[in-house]
């Protein structure tokens, strides 16, 4: 009976947001119509789902371009579940950005109701497929962010669906690309310089989830993740014990939690250890599927992944949070 009741709500959820696009969707093509012979000084309206394409993409759209993001500080994106109001911002855009790869899973069903009036564009399938990483599944590996050439790469895509909507800011969206693409190439080479001197037994990074296996490629790292790609998977006790293990057999010195997961799984595992003779402390907070709060560094893609660097450098090197 339980099992009945949670499959009608399921049914009637799912019900409820295709009502709602479609409703949304009856008045686009007017509102587009609207759009095309009104006010030719109205900015372009990007929308995009996580931060991390948000905010680049905010810094080389200037001032030609706005750019909204729909999902908020500390929000978990593999869970996230549309809202009206997101509907409202999706209907208002001229085009929508995500990530794909199954990131945005719970998104799909709105984002293919919008392909029918505008660009919907998944940067993630611009990826080349044999430079994304896999679970043992198969499943594909959607963090593609952490990997700051193939970030660079799938915003590359997205500023040329967008130069399509306003060629006559060609020109100055390329000089922007092109200038925000040196920082990241600055920080990438900054992240190699940093995260040299963490020694070969210390270089293994444990997280609450496994969103770091890009960065532990980039970087020569090794990522272990209580849970999958997504954190709708379950952690196992066989999961913490082998865990548990790894970080006594190398004496690594600390763990590290995520900004927008339950931290409960990274504590059992600092607590198993001490149990164990070893003295794991926690090295710090890590942004992972989400970045900081707007308006801080931590809330841009440049401070966010510095933060990130510094705090496992000094985690792994004993130096605390």
């Amino acid at each position: 009976m339980e099992m009945k009741l949670k499959l009608q709500k399921l049914k009637i959820s799912y019900l409820l947001i295709v009502l709602i696009v479609s409703v949304v969707l009856a008045g686009c093509q007017s509102n587009i119509g609207q759009k095309q012979g009104g006010n030719s000084d109205e900015k372009l309206k990007v929308v995009a789902t996580i931060a991390q394409i948000a905010e680049p993409l905010s810094v080389i759209a200037g001032e030609y371009i706005e750019v909204t993001g729909l999902i908020g500080t500390g929000v978990d994106p593999h869970l996230y579940q549309v809202t009206t109001g997101d509907i409202k911002k999706l209907d208002e855009s001229d085009i929508i950005v995500y990530n794909g790869l199954h990131l945005e899973a719970n998104m799909l069903t709105a984002f293919q109701q919008m392909e029918a009036s505008k660009p919907v564009v998944a940067i993630g399938e611009s990826v080349p497929e044999d430079q994304l990483l896999k679970d043992e599944t198969g499943a594909i590996d959607p963090h593609i962010w952490f990997d700051i050439p193939i970030w660079k790469s799938a915003l590359h895509a997205a500023v040329e669906e967008i130069i399509k909507l306003v060629p006559e800011h060609e020109d100055q969206l390329r000089q922007n690309m092109e200038q925000y693409f040196t920082q990241l190439d600055e920080l990438h080479t900054d992240n190699k310089e940093k995260l040299a001197e963490i020694g070969d037994e210390q270089r293994i990074l444990v997280t609450a989830h496994d969103a770091f296996g890009y960065f532990g490629r980039a970087y020569d790292i090794q990522v272990i993740g209580l849970q999958g790609l997504s954190t709708e998977d379950e952690i196992g006790l066989s999961d913490i014990e082998n865990t548990i293990d790894l970080l006594i057999e190398h004496a690594v010195p600390a763990v590290f939690i995520e900004s927008s997961i339950n931290p409960a799984s990274i504590q059992a595992v600092i607590e198993g250890a001490k149990k164990n003779g070893l003295e794991v402390v926690l090295g710090g907070e890590l942004y992972s599927d989400a970045m900081g709060a707007e308006g801080t560094v931590e809330g841009t893609y440049l401070g966010m992944y510095g933060h990130n660097v510094t705090t496992i450098m000094n985690g792994l090197l004993g130096r605390g949070e």
